[in-house]
């Protein structure tokens, strides 16, 4: 039963750094009070918070160890799944993000482990998601790391930052300020499931 709880887990974090490395290519075609989300929103942002909760939970119920063991497997097969359905550049960074993100969650939840239920998810994703957002965003799509690869066309150009102020920011920095803010909402919304699975998953201490 342990096992199966652990492959799964296994699996679960494959299927979101998968689906977010696929889904951060694309921006969010809508307007919400006459903006562009375009300008600020991939689709990526709302699923790579899920590896978080992944992260968490195997921490929660297994302990560091395992849940780094769970990063490293997901890491490792994500990273060649990702090559195949991303720009290598795109596959670089997002490998190199998650790994020290998820390793960063992993140490931060498990020095507050001891406290209110949801102060160690809710502390270590906010910091995990601010460092593998200025990690990811910054490698995948800045002319400074362009020995990585060509980046996605549409995330060089120009745009007001934000559209909220009249400095010029290569359009990257707007999508990676948005992106941020959706993670850090997506985090709130986590809180759910993680405070209904956390001591239910096989193994699982209570908190």
């Amino acid at each position: 039963m342990k096992n199966n709880a652990l492959l799964a887990l296994v699996a679960a974090m494959i299927v979101v750094v998968v689906s977010s490395n696929y889904l951060v290519q694309f921006p969010v075609q809508f307007t919400l009070v006459g903006y562009n989300l375009a300008d600020i929103l991939t689709w990526g942002a709302f699923t790579y918070p899920a590896a978080f909760l992944v992260t968490d939970l195997t921490n929660r119920a297994y302990g560091p160890s395992k849940a780094r063991a769970v990063i490293i497997v997901g890491f490792a097969v994500a990273v060649v799944l990702s090559a195949i359905l991303a720009p290598a550049r795109i596959a670089i960074a997002s490998g190199t993000a998650f790994l020290i993100a998820q390793l960063l969650d992993v140490f931060v939840f498990n020095q507050l482990r001891e406290g209110r239920w949801w102060r160690a998810p809710i502390i270590s994703s906010t910091l995990g998601s601010l460092v593998d957002t200025a990690l990811f965003f910054s490698l995948a799509f800045a002319a400074t790391f362009a020995l990585l690869g060509q980046s996605v066309p549409f995330l060089v150009e120009n745009a007001s930052l934000l559209g909220l102020f009249a400095i010029e920011a290569p359009r990257w920095v707007s999508l990676a300020m948005g992106d941020f803010v959706v993670k850090m909402m997506v985090a709130l919304v986590m809180l759910v499931p993680y405070g209904l699975l956390r001591n239910r998953i096989a193994g699982a201490q209570p908190a």
